[in-house]
């Protein structure tokens, strides 16, 4: 089943107001003394505010699409997956970048996306420090809105003639394989962020290339590259396919997020 642009322009504005709800939950415990981890059966850490955040938007979600699917990071992590088979489904993460909370760097982020056929198709990142949000309709166009400012359209760049600005993970990634990646490419600078925010790089025009070596989950990736690929952008595997979603175990490969090209 596909959206159709009514039903997408409705759902986009529910994402809007769910991501606002979650990003309260979450800067409650971040300006609390509230802030301190957990470790999750994999090692990584889980916070309150993943927690709250999560409550959050499960309990808003079907209220946008009744009956949809939601695969969200924290009851995914404690084993709760719901049957995906029919090909239509949510993506969540609540809080994107755990690790850069707890730093108190203000690079994390909620995550919503919904996948059809394999592909996110509809994305929203929201930053809730400095409250900058992030949509895309993949085919349509992607928007940011910053602060009380109003909702602006976005879009990937062409590669500036004096080489790409190169966005890398602030706290994951290989940096070997990232240099040895490179090689080919003429490269003028380089950028780290956290959590999705590289794809929102590439999407309005600040960045140009990230490549991710190493594992990721698709609750990771599905908003961002939504909203990237709204923008003009694009995200494919090393051997040039499209990122696909709805795998088995959830977890990606290595991946090269692009603007335009």
């Amino acid at each position: 089943m596909r959206i159709a642009e009514s039903e997408s322009a409705e759902l986009l504005v529910g994402l809007k107001a769910l991501c606002l709800d979650a990003g309260r939950a979450i800067l409650s415990v971040y300006e609390s003394d509230d802030a301190a981890a957990t470790l999750k059966a994999d090692g990584s850490p889980v916070t309150a505010a993943d927690q709250a955040a999560e409550a959050v938007i499960l309990a808003g979600l079907p209220k946008l699409l009744p009956d949809c699917p939601i695969v969200s990071e924290e009851r995914a992590s404690a084993g709760d997956v719901p049957d995906i088979s029919a090909g239509r489904f949510w993506l969540v993460d609540p809080l994107d970048g755990t690790r850069e909370f707890l730093n108190r760097n203000g690079e994390f982020t909620v995550n919503i996306a919904l996948v059809e056929e394999g592909r996110p198709v509809l994305g929203a990142v929201y930053a809730p420090v400095p409250s900058t949000l992030y949509l895309g309709r993949v085919g349509e166009a992607a928007w940011r809105t910053a602060g009380n400012t109003a909702e602006t359209t976005i879009a990937a760049r062409l590669p500036p003639e004096d080489g790409l600005t190169v966005v890398a993970s602030r706290s994951h990634g290989d940096r070997k394989a990232l240099s040895d990646y490179l090689q080919g490419y003429t490269v003028a600078a380089e950028r780290q962020a956290g959590s999705s925010l590289k794809f929102c790089l590439l999407a309005e025009g600040s960045a140009d290339l990230y490549p991710r070596f190493g594992r990721t989950m698709e609750w990771d990736t599905a908003a961002g590259e939504a909203v990237l690929r709204a923008a003009g952008g694009s995200v494919e595997t090393l051997d040039g396919a499209a990122l696909p979603y709805g795998k088995p175990g959830l977890d990606n490969g290595a991946f090269v997020a692009f603007g335009r090209r």
